[in-house]
């Protein structure tokens, strides 16, 4: 294996790893209200 191959598969590694912190802190509820909030004022509803 060659060292970017290494590099490649820890930052994947890394990357879930934060992604699963992220889900069992409970911010997937935050994010998806962050991003209507978003959504709606570039629509111009909100």
């Amino acid at each position: 294996m060659s060292k970017k191959h290494i590099l490649r598969i820890a930052c994947l590694v890394t990357g879930l790893g934060f992604v699963g912190l992220g889900i069992s802190r409970g911010e997937v509820a935050e994010v998806l209200g962050k991003a209507v909030r978003v959504c709606l004022e570039c629509i111009g509803i909100g």
